[in-house]
C-alpha cells in the first residue's frame, strides 16, 4: 500500500494549511478562494479547527501505516465531493466547486493508487 500511504499527504498538505489559514484569516481565506458570500468568522473558523484535526489524523494514518482505514478515507471523501456540489447546486457560490475539484482529485489518486497497490503493480 506504498502508493497509497503516499496518495494520502496531497489529502494533509491542503488540510493543514487550510485548516490554519481559516483559523486565521476567517472568512477571508474563502474569499480568496473566490468564495461570493460572507459565511461570518464563527463559521470559517470552527471549519478551519475541523479540518485542522482532520489534517492531524491523517499525518498520524500515515506515521502509524492504518492500511485499514485507507478505503474508508476514499469514501468519505467520495461524500464530501457529493456534499461540495450539493452546496454549490444550491447556493451557486463558486467556492464550493473549487472544493469539490480538489477533493476529488485526491480521491481519483488515492483510488488509482489502491486498485494499483492491490494489484501489486
Amino acid at each position: 500500500m506504498r502508493r497509497t500511504r503516499l496518495s494520502l499527504y496531497y489529502l494533509a498538505g491542503y488540510l493543514i494549511p487550510s485548516g490554519v489559514l481559516l483559523l486565521v484569516l476567517g472568512s477571508g481565506a474563502l474569499k480568496t478562494l473566490g468564495s461570493d458570500r460572507d459565511y461570518g468568522p464563527h463559521v470559517t473558523r470552527v471549519l478551519g479547527i475541523m479540518l485542522l484535526v482532520l489534517g492531524v489524523l491523517i499525518v498520524q494514518f500515515i506515521r502509524h501505516r492504518v492500511e485499514a482505514l485507507y478505503s474508508t478515507i476514499v469514501v468519505v471523501r467520495v461524500a464530501i465531493v457529493a456534499t461540495f456540489l450539493g452546496v454549490y447546486a444550491n447556493s451557486g457560490d463558486p467556492v464550493w466547486l473549487l472544493l469539490a475539484v480538489v477533493v476529488g482529485i485526491g480521491v481519483v489518486l488515492t483510488g488509482t493508487s489502491m486498485l494499483l497497490d492491490r494489484r501489486g503493480q
